[in-house]
């Protein structure tokens, strides 16, 4: 979160995660002067994730410029199912929980698997 780029908001995010091979991974928000285009902590923390070998996500945790417990918004909810899955364990605001209580139900790469084998048929 000490690296974060947060000129508009004021607003620094910083988050870190272990990798299923033992690495640490972490990210920080960039903004932009167009709003929109912010990226966010979690998207950073991915992208170091794919530059460095890949890998699945174990344990997430997202902190605010005070060090102090933050959630992930929806849309990186979804990043950090998709590169955790279900069992990803995420320190929230609550305590640590597992991906499939903070983002219930989620839709993931295992939906859309069906529609490139069977054409979409159920």
């Amino acid at each position: 979160m000490r690296h974060a780029y947060a000129p508009y908001s004021g607003y620094p995010v910083g988050a870190a995660a272990r990798v299923d091979d033992g690495r640490v991974v972490s990210g920080c928000n960039v903004e932009n002067a167009a709003y929109g285009v912010v990226l966010c902590a979690e998207c950073g923390l991915v992208s170091q994730l794919h530059a460095t070998g890949g890998g699945r996500l174990t344990h997430f945790v997202c902190v605010n410029g005070a060090s102090e417990i933050i959630m992930p918004c929806g849309r990186c909810r979804q990043l950090l199912f998709e590169h955790g899955g279900r069992d990803l364990l995420v320190w929230t605001v609550s305590g640590v929980k597992p991906m499939s209580e903070v983002l219930p139900d989620a839709f993931g790469p295992e939906d859309l698997a069906h529609v490139a084998t069977d054409g979409g048929a159920r």
